[in-house]
């Protein structure tokens, strides 16, 4: 008995001397500078403070081109991240280059997510043409329309509560793009007409409000395709002959025109929502605005958007409890992105985006509805964020809506320009 009790010491006394588990530590890659950056440390601050045995070791690299070559360098040495944040706007050429790794079915119950918790275009968007699932979409951002209501008080645009109302078609908005300018407006809408991202998504949504398509089954604007982008670059053009928008306004300019009161109309993401907040709050707005989804203007409604998304490198060749660390991360993000819609943004995952608490955060609410019509960039690995296709649209459409090109002439030369690249 004794000889028990002391075999049972011994046992007792080396469990204790046994080291604590070893935590997690999960190595992230993210591109998110500004508030957006501010917002994602503050997530990650938090899962660590919450998760004793993981631990988020960030990293955040330059937005564009110089992240996604980062990337594209590290897995083909072995020496990706865990995870990191990605565009599913630049999926295609992730999925050409074999930088993204499967996620399964397993992976999301291990995140105690699945498909069905998020947005049916946001999900599409992150997968392969066969449906497998290559990153978990974590929100989803757009181009929408800042209002300025000041020039268009006493008018039939604003309702009995001073919302916008009455813009069913481009006809209705032109017509009170031509009120504002008559009401003092210098220019009644702005976007960033001298910058490639700017001048791209007006068009792309333009674009798919006609029912077009910029590419298809790797043919760029095939069919009638051609006539609808001419349609999309002629409407744009009729807008700067009109003097209802800037003429080769950078980013930063064009939102100044809205910001100084001097636009009625700015076309731009949801992400500059913080920006109005906080004017609004400093009282240095100096009107009242509001946000909504972009007007069904040609037809259709649809808009551009992407999604910031988590994807996790190819061949990083993680243990079994490394990746249920990662993917522990992804879930905790997901159930707590109340926090980053704060930026502006639409959360992917339906549970928070139907919750009371979003739906009391305005002007996202508002504007939510345009996560069932997202009209994400062609699937294509020269289309998305920094692509080809941006560069089409700042070397090709912005010099035409100028004057310096016929918009048929443009869409041909998009078409030949593009085209090139896909051979």
């Amino acid at each position: 008995m004794n000889y028990v009790k002391s075999l049972l010491a011994a046992g007792a006394m080396s469990l204790v001397s046994l080291p604590a588990f070893a935590a997690q530590e999960v190595t992230w890659w993210d591109f998110l500078s500004g508030g957006d950056g501010v917002r994602m440390k503050a997530l990650i601050e938090r899962f660590n403070d919450e998760h004793p045995d993981i631990t988020i070791s960030g990293t955040t690299l330059e937005w564009g081109v110089p992240f996604y070559t980062k990337v594209r360098t590290s897995v083909a040495v072995g020496q990706g991240p865990d995870v990191m944040t990605y565009h599913l706007s630049r999926m295609p050429l992730g999925l050409e280059e074999e930088v993204l790794d499967t996620i399964s079915e397993d992976d999301l119950a291990a995140a105690e997510l699945s498909k069905e918790d998020f947005f049916p275009a946001s999900i599409a968007a992150a997968s392969d043409e066969k449906g497998a699932l290559h990153a978990v979409p974590f929100d989803i951002h757009s181009i929408v329309l800042y209002v300025n209501k000041s020039y268009l008080e006493g008018s039939r645009f604003l309702d009995g509560d001073g919302n916008l109302t009455g813009i069913d078609n481009l006809e209705d908005f032109e017509e009170a793009l031509a009120l504002a300018k008559e009401n003092g407006s210098s220019a009644p809408v702005s976007y960033a007409t001298g910058d490639d991202g700017g001048t791209y998504r007006v068009f792309f949504t333009l674009l798919k409000q006609l029912g077009g398509e910029l590419i298809v089954d790797g043919e760029v604007l095939p069919g009638d395709n051609m006539e609808k982008a001419a349609k999309a670059i002629e409407v744009m053009t009729r807008w700067h002959e009109n003097g209802w928008q800037p003429e080769q306004a950078e980013y930063a300019a064009s939102v100044a025109l809205f910001t100084s009161g001097k636009s009625a109309f700015h076309m731009n993401g949801v992400w500059e929502v913080p920006t109005m907040v906080d004017m609004e709050t400093k009282d240095t707005l100096g009107f009242d605005w509001g946000a909504v989804q972009i007007p069904n203007l040609m037809g259709t409604t649809a808009t551009w958007a992407d999604s910031h998304a988590f994807a996790i490198p190819a061949g990083t060749n993680m243990s079994p409890e490394k990746r249920k660390a990662v993917m522990t991360v992804i879930g905790w993000m997901e159930k707590n992105s109340l926090a980053w819609a704060n930026a502006g943004h639409i959360p992917a995952y339906k549970p928070v985006a139907n919750s009371d608490a979003f739906k009391e955060m305005e002007p996202n609410a508002t504007y939510s509805s345009l996560a069932e019509t997202a009209a994400y960039d062609p699937r294509s690995a020269i289309a998305g964020v920094a692509s080809p296709v941006y560069d089409a649209a700042i070397n090709i459409i912005s010099p035409a809506m100028h004057g310096y090109m016929d918009p048929q002439q443009a869409a041909e030369q998009i078409k030949s320009e593009l085209q090139s690249k896909l051979q």
